[in-house]
């Protein structure tokens, strides 16, 4: 039996315990033997994060100290063109034993957006596709992903199979977090305490980020 390597990124901006909750939970099901948490240095299909990639790095670092399980993958910030998963899924692959299991895990709104990604036709070639679900989803996918989940689903993550190529829908428990959420409080001079881990928060504060501008 091959590895089982889990991969979450994201801009991180900053991390909080809606992402790290998400990472233990899906980690414990799929009986990962690793996730890697990989920060994403300049995200093709969102607005550039409000501090830097080492900053945000930096924080994704502290956040997984002493969390079994969870490791973080830089590999994104040494590129110096947009971090598109297909080029991370191809550089692990070029790294990991041919019977690596790698599962990518993507939110409802990430799942429905993959049209927009360059060569997202290819992500089922390098792994299986790890939709997080939330009951409060309400957003219909698109008609080619509709096609593409009849064809590639499995009714449950124990039946992820193989290197890759599949689907499975994972429901994670609903905290209601959000970075944008974390930057606002922080901006208005409130406390963003217990919605992100203490070490995050320390760092933030050490380094005066997420203010807003005197």
């Amino acid at each position: 039996m091959g590895q089982r390597i889990g991969i979450l990124g994201g801009t991180f901006d900053p991390i909080h315990f809606g992402h790290l909750r998400a990472a233990v939970e899906v980690a414990e099901t799929l009986q990962l033997n690793e996730l890697k948490l990989i920060p994403s240095a300049r995200p093709p299909h969102r607005d550039t994060p409000q501090v830097s990639a080492a900053q945000r790095l930096a924080m994704v670092r502290a956040a997984t100290v002493g969390v079994s399980g969870l490791s973080v993958d830089d590999r994104e910030l040494l590129r110096e063109t947009p971090s598109w998963t297909i080029d991370t899924l191809e550089s692990l692959r070029r790294e990991l034993p041919a019977p690596t299991q790698l599962f990518l895990l993507l939110g409802w709104d990430a799942f429905c957006g993959l049209p927009e990604w360059q060569r997202w036709e290819e992500l089922l070639n390098h792994c299986h596709l790890v939709v997080l679900q939330r009951p409060d989803a309400d957003a219909e996918a698109p008609e080619v992903l509709r096609d593409l989940i009849a064809a590639r689903s499995v009714t449950g993550p124990q039946l992820l199979d193989g290197p890759g190529g599949k689907i499975a829908f994972v429901w994670q428990t609903p905290l209601a977090i959000s970075a944008t959420q974390i930057r606002q409080l922080l901006a208005s001079g409130r406390s963003a305490r217990f919605l992100l881990p203490d070490s995050v928060l320390s760092y933030i504060h050490a380094h005066r980020l997420y203010r807003a501008p005197n």
